[in-house]
């Protein structure tokens, strides 16, 4: 929701003015990182308020590490969101894609150019194209979370920041 992206960029630039915080972690809420955009704002006529791609910009440029602790699913804009940050951490039964190519629709926050970059054209090709939902093992494998962990992926994440 813009509720959702507005709070996002504003603790973002919070954080990247704050001289006393080190680095930030991203999670979502009830144990998923995010399912991506509601589909039924597409149709609205109007969008005010802040827009994905440059968020996640604005998440790739902070000179302080961003961890992105993945629960549940992060697929889409979550997915995306995700790509953005400098680190990933996955709890084991986490999956992450980009389904919306299922309904005719192609990733629009630059997860296209970001997956290739992360896991190489074919690997990212397979993703983009089918839609299909990558657990969280597969992910490990394919560089595209730095750690699969069973336990609370938050605190996980909080340590991962702790160390770089």
């Amino acid at each position: 929701s813009l509720t959702v992206l507005q709070a996002l960029e504003d603790g973002l630039k919070r954080a990247d003015a704050d001289p006393s915080v080190k680095a930030v972690m991203i999670c979502g809420e009830n144990g998923k990182f995010s399912a991506g955009a509601d589909i039924r704002g597409f149709s609205s006529p109007t969008r005010r308020g802040s827009v994905l791609g440059p968020i996640i910009s604005l998440i790739e440029r902070s000179e302080k590490p961003v961890v992105a602790a993945i629960e549940g699913v992060a697929l889409g804009g979550g997915l995306e969101v995700a790509l953005g940050c400098h680190y990933r951490i996955a709890h084991v039964k986490a999956r992450m894609g980009l389904p919306e190519v299922t309904i005719g629709l192609l990733p629009g926050a630059e997860g296209t150019q970001r997956l290739p970059r992360l896991i190489g054209v074919p690997a990212a090709l397979d993703i983009i194209t089918t839609g299909r939902h990558v657990p969280a093992a597969e992910a490990l494998k394919l560089g595209l979370v730095d750690e699969v962990v069973e336990e609370n992926t938050v605190e996980a994440a909080i340590r991962l920041a702790n160390r770089v």
